[in-house]
């Protein structure tokens, strides 16, 4: 009996052991924090590292000053290098003293003031790109020290990683973040190599699909490491097949933008207009202190940042291509399209669209365009004027890497 007695208690023992902590803990992304793409400005395209509290304080300025913000831009995120090389004697993360004398929460509290919200970045691996400490072993520490900061946005990089997976690294720091307490909109940044689009909705409000941006419309800059940064077309058409996992609150993200970075205004203007289309977040990477007035302006069309806004949340596809003019579709509230008619090639070609021959389906999400039932009013979007309707061809010419933007209105 005693014999008896004693295998049932270490068989008890064992299964307690077995099972570990049997708490339940929440986890999962915070929802509803992004219900549209989010808009904003990040440092990395322009800055790099070369990041400072002054660089912060005279961004949120113009932000507010130029209209950006009235016109929804309201994130700064500082990229990576907003650290020292080493955490603290409790292992906590430490924004660096030279380039933010009066400590990070000063600047965060500017920004807040200002009526804006406010990103850091770093990394799942043990160190970011840029060789700063990485969050690898430090989850819920590093959730902590943000929740107290009190910033609104997370950009989470993929450097450094070896010997973890990307759904486990980002679940587990989607969790951390979650526990912390503080709503921050967590931003998956692994460049697409693991299908986030497959796994990332209950864990971030959106991730990247691709390698960084490059301020040119269609080429590949090899960089010397061997990898590559993409030109914006070379991004939009990346991926195939996955603007189905894209909606309110889980985006497929394109990259921060180029616009006002080294591309001449036409190129720009494509540029917007494909991120407008694609449902994609809208994060300037310009210096905002040199900023042209034309640049300005296409940052805060609002006709088409209302594209990118729509309530529906669908990102656009590409309807036809044909010697180089490409028709780009996407359904809107209330039985609207926008269609952009994009000019990919390097010579000007003319635009002779009949309405009337095409019935536009979206095979994804089930909405159907059909000109032969339904006549819909035209707007150009750029021009801001209405033009006419879909009894007519739409006519017109388009140069070179340009594109005209079209609100269709039954």
């Amino acid at each position: 009996m005693k014999r008896i007695i004693l295998i049932f208690i270490l068989s008890i023992s064992f299964l307690g052991f077995s099972q570990g902590n049997t708490h339940t803990q929440s986890g999962g992304k915070f929802e509803g924090l992004a219900m549209t793409p989010p808009m904003g400005w990040n440092s990395w395209n322009t800055f790099a590292t070369n990041i400072d509290e002054k660089l912060v304080k005279e961004t949120a300025d113009i932000m507010v000053s130029s209209g950006m913000a009235a016109a929804g831009y309201n994130y700064i995120v500082l990229d990576d290098g907003w650290m020292t090389k080493e955490r603290d004697a409790n292992g906590d993360l430490v924004p660096d003293p030279v380039k933010f004398p009066n400590g990070m929460k000063a600047v965060i509290d500017y920004v807040h003031g200002k009526g804006l919200k406010f990103g850091l970045y770093n990394c799942a691996g043990t160190q970011t790109c840029a060789g700063y400490p990485g969050t690898r072993g430090y989850e819920y520490q590093d959730a902590r020290f943000y929740a107290k900061l009190g910033i609104d946005f997370l950009k989470y990089d993929w450097c450094n990683t070896k010997g973890i997976t990307a759904p486990e690294a980002y679940t587990t720091m989607s969790n951390a973040l979650k526990t912390a307490g503080r709503p921050i909109v967590f931003s998956l940044c692994e460049w697409g190599d693991n299908q986030p689009w497959e796994w990332g909705k209950p864990i971030g409000n959106l991730w990247r699909i691709s390698g960084d941006i490059y301020p040119c419309f269609d080429c590949e800059f090899k960089h010397p490491e061997n990898w590559s940064s993409w030109g914006f077309m070379k991004i939009v058409e990346m991926r195939k097949d996955i603007r189905k996992y894209s909606g309110p609150d889980h985006w497929n993200d394109f990259d921060m933008m180029e616009v006002g970075n080294e591309m001449n205004d036409t190129e720009d203007k494509s540029h917007f207009s494909m991120w407008c289309m694609m449902a994609s977040p809208l994060v300037a990477g310009n210096d905002f202190r040199k900023m042209s007035k034309e640049t300005l302006a296409i940052l805060t069309n609002k006709e088409l940042i209302a594209v990118d806004q729509d309530k529906l949340g669908i990102q656009g596809f590409k309807y036809s291509a044909e010697d180089g003019l490409e028709v780009w579709v996407k359904p809107l509230s209330d039985g609207n399209w926008a269609v952009t008619f994009l000019n990919r090639s390097e010579v000007a070609k003319k635009i002779s669209f009949d309405w009337k021959k095409h019935i536009i389906k979206d095979a994804d999400f089930g909405y159907e365009a059909d000109f032969n039932k339904t006549v819909f009013k035209l707007k150009d979007l750029w021009k801001n004027k209405e033009i006419g309707n879909t009894k007519k061809n739409f006519v017109s010419d388009l140069v070179a890497h340009d594109v005209i933007t079209l609100r269709l209105i039954p």
